[in-house]
């Protein structure tokens, strides 16, 4: 996921602001106890998320993909005050570490935990988004537009995480490999969707900002 060398990505955090000190101490956490610590959002893409939400000020943020719960923290530092976070996952295992983040940070009566598979729980959510962070199982990449899209507001911003795959979006795709085909069907699908704008950035694994038009 290193597309650039080690010292670049150092310089940049280190000129990016820092990391707030509940979010590093589940950084460490979720690196000592939970499988593929990898997942975490991290410092810099952490402060992406946080400086889009705050340009952004979203009343409904949507979150499809918890892991130990760092990027919602970040996307709820720009909600407004009347706002909620809805966040979603299918590790049971799980809840009970993000929820004792999420109480210890100043949104805990905000955010709505669920847990089971986004595709059954995003249409039941009666919901109008302003900001959407996509970041789960790359499979359902395309179901999971579909389904935001008409739940978005006018003007709404919807991100995608991992949209360059570690670069395999690049290489030729095994016959077996549905993520990178779904991926690369995806990415393309944003690119031609009139009922969006959008720019693909090279932060982290790939992040692409879509504004509902």
């Amino acid at each position: 996921m290193h597309f650039i060398s080690q010292e670049l990505e150092d310089y940049i955090e280190q000129h990016s602001e820092n990391e707030p000190e509940l979010l590093a101490k589940l950084n460490k956490e979720t690196y000592q106890k939970i499988l593929l610590p990898r997942m975490l959002s991290g410092h810099f893409q952490g402060r992406v998320l946080s400086m889009l939400s705050k340009l952004i000020r979203p009343v409904n943020i949507l979150e499809i993909g918890t892991y130990t719960g760092y990027a919602a923290l970040c996307l709820c530092e720009g909600m407004q005050s009347h706002g909620e976070l809805h966040t979603i996952d299918i590790k049971e295992e799980l809840v009970d570490f993000q929820r004792k983040y999420f109480d210890l940070s100043p949104w805990g009566n905000q955010i709505l935990q669920h847990l089971g598979e986004a595709v059954n729980i995003i249409p039941d959510l009666d919901v109008k988004f302003d900001l959407v962070f996509i970041d789960a199982d790359k499979e359902n990449y395309l179901n999971y537009w579909e389904m935001i899209v008409p739940k978005m507001n006018k003007g709404g911003i919807i991100l995608s995480d991992n949209v360059l795959w570690s670069g395999k979006i690049l290489d030729t795709v095994h016959p077996n490999d549905i993520s990178t085909k779904v991926l690369l069907e995806y990415n393309l699908l944003l690119k031609n969707d009139p009922r969006v704008e959008t720019v693909l950035l090279p932060i982290r694994d790939g992040l692409t900002v879509s504004r509902v038009l």
